[in-house]
């Protein structure tokens, strides 16, 4: 099983501003003193000088646009209603956020199908927002595809029965943690897993420091040295400018690249950045805005696309 990809679907935001509903336990959203059209323009601009490079080196972005009538804040996040398998399996989550359930659109799979890949299966989660549960796809699993592993550090935005049910139907072992951050000198749990964790072919970034319980932190040490990946730890301050919220990416020729935002490259000490490159080049790009008001960063905004192409 490929643990990389080289096609992504990625959401053209048209509502883009803080989220209220979000900011409640999304403690990396930030209040910006400019007019929301404003905050939208840059998001946007944002968005196309990512999508510009990755386009640049070999990556196939297939590009929706927002849909203006839905209101729909975090659009530019995909990853976390759905994920999409190399068994042609689509998987919808549960949204904690009820404007957020809006950004499920099934017309997305229709393109998928007119650019030629295959969809046997959706398995739909949704439901299980009626009893608020959730678990926000790829922000909330980070999945070892290669070693069948999914990656889980437990929150409001994601539930272990619902995570363990998960795992049983797409066939992966579960890794459960919890993870923390400190706000106001309070320990509390961070939102996705996906901003302390980056799971690629080879190696790991992830902030050790954010698990607290010595048994849950050995436990995922222990699987990440199993299946050989090289672990890098990153502080809980780098972890603050999204280093964790990096995706290996596959461009041209099969080469390997890590996509990450300016911050979180900027935050990287000298031998961090040594160690990633030598896995392959590092694609930043300046996500101020995005990152500020939405909460999220570089890998929250790609939703990596492993279905099987139509012979």
């Amino acid at each position: 099983m490929p643990q990389t990809t080289n096609t992504i679907l990625m959401i053209r935001p048209i509502s883009f501003r803080m989220n209220e509903q979000t900011a409640v336990n999304n403690y990396f959203q930030e209040e910006l003193n400019i007019k929301n059209a404003e905050i939208n323009a840059k998001a946007q601009q944002e968005f196309d000088e990512l999508v510009a490079k990755l386009q640049a080196v070999g990556i196939n972005v297939i590009i929706e646009e927002d849909d203006k009538l839905n209101d729909t804040p975090d659009s530019v996040f995909p990853n976390n209603w759905v994920s999409f398998h190399n068994n042609g399996d689509v998987a919808k989550y549960p949204m904690f956020a009820e404007n957020r359930r809006r950004e499920r659109r099934d017309e997305i799979f229709i393109r998928l199908e007119k650019e030629g890949f295959r969809i046997e299966n959706i398995v739909d989660y949704t439901s299980a927002e009626h009893e608020e549960i959730f678990l926000e796809g790829t922000g909330s699993v980070i999945l070892d595809r290669d070693n069948r592993k999914a990656y889980c550090a437990l929150s409001a935005r994601a539930d272990e029965e619902l995570f363990i049910e998960f795992c049983e139907d797409f066939e992966y072992s579960p890794i459960i943690f919890t993870a923390y951050q400190t706000v106001e000198n309070e320990r509390l749990p961070i939102y996705h897993t996906n901003v302390m964790m980056c799971l690629a072919e080879t190696f790991a970034v992830v902030c050790l420091d954010a698990i607290d319980d010595k048994k849950e932190r050995k436990n995922l040490i222990k699987h990440l040295k199993q299946d050989g990946k090289e672990i890098i730890s990153i502080s809980e301050a780098q972890m603050h400018q999204f280093a964790g919220n990096m995706l290996q990416l596959k461009g041209k020729d099969e080469q390997l690249y890590l996509i990450m935002s300016t911050a979180a490259h900027k935050s990287l000490t000298p031998n961090q950045v040594t160690i990633l490159e030598k896995y392959g080049p590092i694609i930043s790009s300046s996500l101020e805005t995005i990152e500020k008001c939405g909460g999220g960063s570089a890998r929250c905004m790609i939703a990596e696309v492993f279905l099987p192409r139509v012979n």
